[in-house]
């Protein structure tokens, strides 16, 4: 702890330690303070003083902690917590986190405060603009469901614009490279779902319950699931065996599997521009997309862009072209 600190500040950190560590003894108290055995005592009185209720127990197992019923004072950031905070709200756009954030420089101490405030208002961030920001009601509705292992019906909108209600048994919302997401299993396909929590619009808890699967990992099981479940169905053949082509490919885009000496990748996606663009046009082997059509034209799209490219004729900066003579 920094030596500067006042011993009004010292035991209420002194506080703070007990509530998360009941039962800590003077020696470690002294080792978390940075002080020695009778100084922590010294802190312990003053909460006393105070008239803060913290028992104590003697003997080898003997050790401080809180009364019950004790009220604890407001949250207290260290100046690495309160950066830290600021830093991790930079790059987040949404407006109520703005505000949240901008009640909790107000309360800092001065001084931390306006180191806070001047780190919020002069650095910049360029966000994830792949990243979207669900509403947090529906976030907050599906979150408690899943706590209280009860299923849902959901309205959802998809890619294509497509609305539709489902029952779901939600799972997990896990959040994946800055979109949050939900995992469940549908009641209608009776099957494993992904559905991105920005495009859910209404949720309404129902009285039915569920079990989620023994031993459940929401981020593998997503992981493996992005790719099945979407509009437009997926089908590429690699002309190179499975363990060559295994690691250039990512959980949503399907489920490689081996024929032969070549692999073929199926799945489906909500996006066949950002699969053609994003994951095939980066592979490094030759393949051949058999499905489905809206994939097909994507790939086709890209194709011929890039032909276009290479095909339109020199310009005056490229290689072998002929510079305009200088006046």
């Amino acid at each position: 702890m920094p030596t500067e600190l006042s011993p009004t500040a010292r035991a209420l950190r002194t506080m703070e330690i007990l509530r998360t560590r009941p039962g800590a003894t003077a020696n470690e108290l002294a080792a978390a303070l940075g002080v020695t055995e009778r100084a922590a005592r010294r802190y312990i009185g003053i909460l006393k003083e105070a008239g803060v209720p913290v028992e104590s127990t003697r003997g080898p197992y003997g050790g401080y902690r809180l009364g019950r019923g004790t009220r604890l004072p407001p949250v207290v950031f260290t100046e690495a917590e309160a950066l830290g905070l600021v830093m991790a709200a930079l790059d987040d756009s949404d407006e109520l986190v703005g505000q949240a954030l901008g009640k909790v420089i107000r309360a800092l101490p001065e001084k931390l405060g306006r180191q806070a405030a001047t780190l919020r208002d002069h650095a910049a961030a360029a966000p994830d603009p792949h990243s979207v920001r669900p509403d947090p009601a529906v976030t907050g509705a599906l979150v408690t469901a899943s706590a209280a292992r009860r299923s849902v019906r959901v309205a959802y909108r998809s890619e294509a614009g497509n609305e539709s209600e489902n029952e779901v048994d939600p799972w997990a919302v896990v959040v994946r490279h800055g979109r949050w997401y939900l995992l469940c299993r549908s009641h209608r396909a009776d099957a494993i779902r992904t559905y991105r929590v920005d495009r859910i619009g209404a949720v309404q808890e129902t009285a039915r319950t569920f079990a989620p699967p023994d031993g459940l990992d929401p981020v593998a099981v997503l992981e493996e699931n992005l790719g099945t479940g979407w509009e437009y169905r997926t089908r590429v053949v690699f002309d190179a065996p499975l363990s060559e082509v295994a690691p250039w490919v990512r959980p949503p885009m399907g489920r490689l599997e081996a024929s032969g000496d070549r692999c073929v990748l199926t799945g489906s996606t909500g996006t066949p521009d950002m699969y053609a663009e994003k994951w095939l046009a980066r592979m490094p082997f030759a393949f051949r997309v058999e499905g489905g059509p809206e994939l097909r034209a994507a790939v086709a799209a890209v194709a011929a862009r890039f032909s276009a490219a290479v095909n339109s004729g020199p310009t005056p900066d490229a290689p072998g072209s002929v510079p305009e003579a200088s006046p």
